[in-house]
C-alpha cells in the first residue's frame, strides 16, 4: 500500500532521535524525497483513495469522502498519512483516524502538524503518547491550541491518562478558548465546592461540562441542589453527573417512579436520592427487579432500603441476592446471629465476605462455599447444602 511506501521511504531518511525529543528537521524536504509532485487532477477518486490508500471501509471512505470533495491531488494527503506513519501509528490506526476526522488529511503538515508535535515534545510528550493523543483527538490535533491548552488540562485533571479520558468523551475542549471558555465553567464547579480531584472526575465522565453554554451549567447545578444535596458535600459532583442528561420533566417523571416502585413516601424518596443520586440513572426495569427482591424476597421494609440506597447500586444477581441466601441458610442452621444486618454483609468485600461468613463455617457447612459461588453465577441451588 501506498502508506507503507511512503512510510518506509520516509524513515529511511528520517535522522534518529530520542523518542521524546521534538521534531526538527525540515519535513517537507523528506516528503519531497519520499514522493515525486503530484499535479492537481481533477479527476481524482477520493472515495477511492480512502478506500486504497488509507485503509477505510467503503461505507466509512462514502461517509468521508463528503468533507473532501475538494480534493483533486493526493500531495497533502499522501504528506499527512506519511507523518501520521512517522510518529508510529499503524495501518489500523491511521484508518480509524482518518475515519474518525475526515479533514486531518487536510491539515498542513508545515503549518500546523509538526509545529504541534515539536510543541508537544517541548512540553515533555514521548512521540508514543503524541501518537495517543493523535487516535483518541484527531480534530483537536489540527488546530495550535492543543499545544497551548494541553498544560492547562494536564494540571486540572492530574494525569496525562485522565486527559486521554476526557477527550474519548469529548474532543472539543483541547480546541476551545481556555480563558473565554472552559476556564469560567470549571470557576462555576469550584464555586460549589468541588475540588481538583472531583472537577476531574465529573470532566472524565461529562467532559461537554467544559464547554457547554454556561447558563445550562447553572440549571445543572440548581437541579442537583433541588434533589437536596447540598454544594461542597461529598456527593454533590454524583447529584451534578446524574441530573447532567436529564430535564427536569425526566428528573420529576424518574422521582415518581422511585416512589411507586419502593413504596417511599416524599421524605424518603429524598432521602435516598440525596443518599444516592445516581438512582435517577437506573431504568425501570432495573428498579423493579431490585424492589420485587429486596421488599417481597428478602422481606425488607421501605423506609430500611431508603436509609441505604445502596443497596440499588449493588449487582441483584451477582451480589445481592447470593449474600442473602447466605445469610439467611446460615440464620436457619442457627450458625449466625438473627441480628446480623444483611445490608452489612452486603457491603462487604469479597474477601470479608468470605472470611466472615464462609470460612468459619467450614465444617458446618462444607458446601456453603461451593453453593456461593455457584449462587454469584446464577446458578441458584433450591437450598444452600448443610452437608
Amino acid at each position: 500500500m501506498l502508506l507503507l511506501r511512503l512510510r518506509s521511504c520516509i524513515l529511511s531518511h528520517l535522522p534518529s532521535y530520542p523518542a521524546a525529543s521534538p521534531i526538527t528537521f525540515p519535513l517537507h524536504r523528506l516528503l519531497s524525497a519520499a514522493a515525486p509532485a503530484v499535479s492537481p487532477n481533477p479527476s481524482f477518486a477520493v472515495e477511492e483513495y480512502l478506500i486504497d490508500t488509507c485503509g477505510l471501509t467503503r461505507a466509512q471512505a462514502l461517509k468521508a469522502s463528503r468533507r473532501l470533495s475538494h480534493f483533486n491531488s493526493p500531495t497533502n494527503p499522501d504528506a499527512v498519512l506519511a507523518f501520521l506513519a512517522g510518529l508510529g501509528l499503524s495501518t489500523a490506526d491511521v484508518a480509524a483516524v482518518v475515519a474518525k476526522d475526515p479533514q486531518l488529511l487536510c491539515a498542513s503538515v508545515d503549518r500546523t502538524l509538526a509545529p504541534n508535535v515539536v510543541g508537544l515534545t517541548g512540553i515533555g510528550l514521548s512521540h508514543t503518547e503524541i501518537a495517543r493523543l493523535v487516535s483518541v483527538a484527531p480534530f483537536s490535533f489540527r488546530y495550535r491550541s492543543a499545544v497551548s491548552n494541553l498544560p492547562y488540562y494536564l494540571l486540572l485533571s492530574g494525569s496525562y491518562e485522565n486527559v486521554l479520558r476526557i477527550l474519548k468523551k469529548s474532543s472539543s475542549p483541547l480546541g476551545r478558548s481556555l480563558e473565554k471558555v472552559v476556564k469560567p465553567r470549571v470557576a462555576l464547579l469550584r464555586e460549589c465546592g468541588l475540588g481538583a480531584c472531583d472537577i476531574a472526575k465529573l470532566c472524565v465522565t461529562r467532559a461537554w461540562l467544559l464547554t457547554t453554554n454556561l447558563e445550562r451549567v447553572r440549571v445543572i447545578v440548581a437541579r442537583a441542589e433541588s434533589l437536596g444535596v447540598p454544594r461542597g458535600s461529598a456527593m454533590f459532583r454524583h447529584a451534578l453527573e446524574a441530573v447532567a442528561f436529564l430535564s427536569k420533566e425526566k428528573m420529576d417523571a424518574q422521582v415518581e417512579n422511585l416512589k411507586n416502585t419502593f413504596r417511599w413516601s416524599d421524605a424518603e424518596v429524598c432521602i435516598a436520592v440525596s443518599r444516592l443520586p445516581m438512582i435517577l440513572k437506573r431504568s425501570k426495569d432495573n428498579l423493579q427487579s431490585r424492589s420485587e427482591f429486596l421488599i417481597l424476597e428478602a422481606g425488607l421494609e421501605p423506609a430500611y432500603i431508603a436509609h441505604r440506597p445502596a443497596l440499588l447500586a449493588y449487582s441483584l444477581e451477582g451480589r445481592l441476592r447470593p449474600r442473602y441466601h447466605v445469610v439467611k441458610f446460615l440464620k436457619a442452621k442457627g450458625l449466625l446471629d438473627n441480628d446480623r444486618d444483611y445490608y452489612t454483609t452486603v457491603t462487604y468485600s469479597e474477601k470479608v465476605f468470605a472470611e466472615k461468613l464462609i470460612c468459619p463455617h467450614k465444617e458446618a457447612a462444607p458446601h456453603l462455599a461451593e453453593d456461593y459461588a455457584a449462587a454469584c453465577r446464577g446458578e441458584m441451588p433450591t437450598d444452600f447444602r448443610c452437608a
